[in-house]
């Protein structure tokens, strides 16, 4: 009588009942099948070889092959608009450089949208640029370029890759933040800027770490800072830009991309397999090597940080009157 009565007291405890017979969400059958990793970039350039460190792990913990496919071109839009009308089942992703989903946006039209077509599965990394300068110029350091170019306004040139490249936007939020007038001077390609600068063509250029280094082996030119807040774990002693100029925090990052309409329990496990396949310590090792910051972030934190950069870039695109060319 006592146990009938225990046992109904406890039935009878608000939601007991329930709790106990609900079964836990079950885990996706996912992957079902190779996965199709498309590259917005052309074969060798950082996003594939940082695809390609992150898919060759992924193959391994999902059980399935993750298939690269680099699909460049049009600012990222080939491979955009395969990836925003893929079936959203999780069997495609794309991994972009921030300059195809946050800067390309503001400078051309593009058949997706950042803000409605994709959501960020994973961060495989950010990746600073260097603030170098030509070898004759007298300046070794942040602050000595920033007062050098402010007794010159408006003499002092800086590279890019090209117009509305991030090495373009990345000199202009220099001028911004540090209040400096420099010329912008466009090329045709992070190569053929690197080579001005070293023959002294043009005075400053934030580029790509890993091509520079050559040339500061040479002592072809000086290399001044990382363009990050913080200093980079490839060049500890290497100064940020951010300690001199507060606030500035340019550079590269590559993210794992979804159609937006993903049911969010694949997304979740999408996410859970690619940070274990980011925080192996073989992967961490390649990417570190290549000039790429490891930075785990949770599904909201990746939410923020493409809203957040599609926004920032906007607005030094049209403050700075950028056009596409």
């Amino acid at each position: 009588m006592i146990s009938a009565i225990f046992r109904w007291a406890v039935l009878c405890l608000p939601g007991a009942a329930i709790a106990a017979q609900a079964p836990k969400p079950a885990d996706p059958a996912y992957p079902t099948r190779p996965v199709r990793m498309l590259v917005a970039q052309a074969a060798g350039g950082p996003t594939d070889v940082a695809a390609r460190v992150f898919a060759t792990r992924l193959s391994d913990i999902m059980g399935q092959q993750v298939v690269v496919d680099n699909r460049h071109g049009a600012g990222g839009s080939v491979a955009g608009e395969i990836a925003a009308r893929a079936p959203a089942d999780g069997h495609t992703l794309m991994v972009a450089a921030n300059g195809t989903v946050a800067i390309a946006p503001h400078l051309i039209k593009l058949p997706f949208s950042t803000r409605s077509d994709f959501v960020m599965a994973a961060l495989i990394g950010n990746s600073p640029l260097g603030l170098m300068v030509a070898p004759n110029l007298p300046a070794n350091s942040v602050k000595e370029l920033l007062a050098l170019a402010r007794s010159r306004p408006g003499k002092l040139n800086f590279g890019s890759s090209g117009q509305g490249a991030t090495s373009h936007l990345a000199g202009e939020q220099l001028k911004m933040l540090a209040g400096i007038n420099i010329v912008h001077v466009p090329y045709k390609g992070a190569g053929p800027a690197l080579i001005g600068l070293a023959s002294g063509e043009i005075d400053i250029l934030i580029s790509g770490l890993s091509s520079a280094l050559p040339f500061v082996k040479q002592k072809q030119l000086k290399l001044l800072a990382v363009s990050s807040a913080k200093r980079t774990t490839l060049l500890p002693d290497l100064p940020s830009v951010g300690e001199t100029v507060p606030g500035y925090d340019v550079g590269s990052w590559y993210g794992v991309l979804i159609t937006a309409s993903t049911p969010r329990p694949i997304l979740e496990k999408l996410h859970q397999l690619s940070v274990r396949a980011l925080s192996s310590p073989d992967v961490q090792g390649k990417l570190i090597s290549l000039g790429i910051d490891p930075e785990p972030m949770d599904l909201k934190q990746l939410s923020e940080k493409l809203i957040s950069e599609f926004d920032r870039w906007g607005r030094v695109v049209k403050a700075a009157g950028i056009k596409a060319n």
